[in-house]
């Protein structure tokens, strides 16, 4: 609940930021700064060994920041976001919905932070084959998103490229690249999580990001965007290329 009550208040200043600014991208931002804020709270107050909860601190605490540095720049240097100025022209600007949105992301941190909570409470030494491949787990994710986040940057710099997709690195093996290593990298808690009594709440990190990133919040409304702005052009990348996992682009379907 303590988790939940903070970022409801965090979302209404960031909703009143929205009213000033007509820029509803600030959510995305305020929820990455949750999320490193929810993993530094888990790993003060649990009750795990000291080890766990710096694997917390550090772990969850540096890919949240990372994100939360990311997208603040994007935000911040940008217009809205297509995708939200679409739900603001559908919703004919109404400010009560921005809210109810803005105040669901909330309840998206306190379900998303559980894997915090089981892992800072592992009091069992973690076996040193687990510890060691949630590193090598968290590496190679974040990683990867913050490689995927950086192609897709440089290539929306270039003024010649608007209009078309990216093709680039990564984003020619996935339309989703960076969603894909955001969803690998919750695998690395329930592997801190192991021995905890409550361990089991740390699969709902791979879970729950799965289905928010694949079927509710993620790939269908950013794909729409896309078709919205860039039509046929994407129509083809859609054809030639896996929406998620990466993969080698079909060739008879690359333009």
């Amino acid at each position: 609940m303590l988790i939940f009550a903070a970022t409801a208040v965090l979302m209404f200043l960031a909703w009143l930021r929205q009213r000033a600014t007509r820029n509803a991208g600030i959510v995305d931002v305020v929820w990455a700064g949750s999320m490193t804020a929810s993993a530094a709270a888990y790993a003060w107050l649990g009750e795990g060994s000291m080890e766990a909860r710096l694997s917390v601190l550090v772990l969850g605490g540096l890919w949240g920041a990372r994100l939360f540095l990311y997208l603040f720049r994007r935000v911040s240097g940008e217009p809205e976001d297509g995708r939200y100025a679409y739900l603001r022209q559908h919703w004919n600007d109404a400010q009560g919905k921005f809210l109810a949105f803005f105040l669901a992301q909330a309840g998206f941190t306190a379900l998303l932070s559980l894997p915090f909570l089981a892992a800072a409470n592992n009091a069992t030494p973690l076996p040193r084959w687990a510890l060691t491949l949630a590193l090598l787990i968290w590496l190679l994710s974040v990683g990867g998103e913050a490689l995927a986040d950086r192609q897709l940057a440089r290539f929306r710099a270039d003024p010649a490229h608007r209009g078309t997709t990216c093709r680039a690195g990564l984003w020619r093996y996935s339309r989703h690249p960076n969603y894909f290593f955001e969803w690998t990298h919750w695998f690395v808690y329930p592997l801190l999580a192991i021995g905890s009594p409550i361990g089991w709440l740390a699969w709902s990190g791979p879970v729950l990001m799965l289905l928010f990133l694949y079927r509710l919040t993620g790939i269908p409304y950013t794909e729409a965007q896309a078709l919205r702005s860039r039509g046929d052009d994407y129509r083809a990348y859609q054809r030639s290329t896996s929406a998620f996992i990466p993969w080698p682009p079909k060739k008879d379907a690359l333009p």
